[in-house]
């Protein structure tokens, strides 16, 4: 499999827009959910842990799964005997993980998942009972948030479109929210975050 992040991995982590984008995705996931010692937490697209680390400070253990090896090369520089992310180097659609996790979290990794159904149909098998997920990503767009559109499938994601597609999969509880703009020279972009209960 292509690995798109080779080269933006050697700079994720400098960028402020990037860094803070992820702070603040933490920190809506902090209040809509009720984050506890005991969880186990598997951040989707965990890149190189800019939300993974962030949420691992308040659960048991973050598990991370990516597609880009160099990303997660970043991350496991990053891992420290207090702090570490478990990572998983796969497409779980393809290759689903055998077990199961209290919640899933992601920040701007589903515009980059082309097969949406089978996405959230996949994941609903590996939360717990009473478990959630929190999914932060671009409200809908024009294609010109990103400067290359190479391995995304989403120009960004209409609310009522996405709930239902969450909802068909089982899920319930869906929410859906704007957390944050991004703001480009050219234009301001949406952040939104979706909550929801299996």
């Amino acid at each position: 499999m292509k690995d798109h992040f080779k080269e933006k991995s050697k700079e994720w982590d400098k960028g402020d827009i990037r860094v803070q984008g992820a702070k603040t995705i933490s920190d809506a996931i902090n209040k809509k959910v009720q984050l506890k010692s005991d969880m186990e937490i598997l951040d989707f697209g965990v890149g190189t842990g800019l939300l993974g680390f962030d949420i691992a400070q308040s659960v048991k253990k973050v598990y991370g799964v990516d597609t880009s090896q160099s990303m997660l090369q970043k991350l496991k520089a990053k891992n420290t005997p207090e702090l570490s992310i478990e990572v998983y180097s796969q497409d779980i659609i393809a290759m689903p993980l055998d077990r199961t996790f209290d919640g899933l979290v992601s920040s701007m990794t589903l515009h980059h998942v082309q097969d949406l159904k089978a996405f959230f149909e996949t994941i609903y098998k590996n939360i717990k009972e009473n478990g959630f997920i929190a999914i932060a990503d671009l409200e809908s767009e024009d294609g010109t948030f990103h400067s290359d559109n190479t391995g995304v499938f989403h120009f960004g994601f209409d609310k009522n479109n996405l709930c239902k597609i969450v909802k068909d999969a089982g899920f319930n509880n869906v929410t859906f929210e704007n957390i944050n703009t991004i703001n480009k020279p050219h234009k301001d972009f949406g952040v939104f975050l979706l909550t929801a209960k299996k």
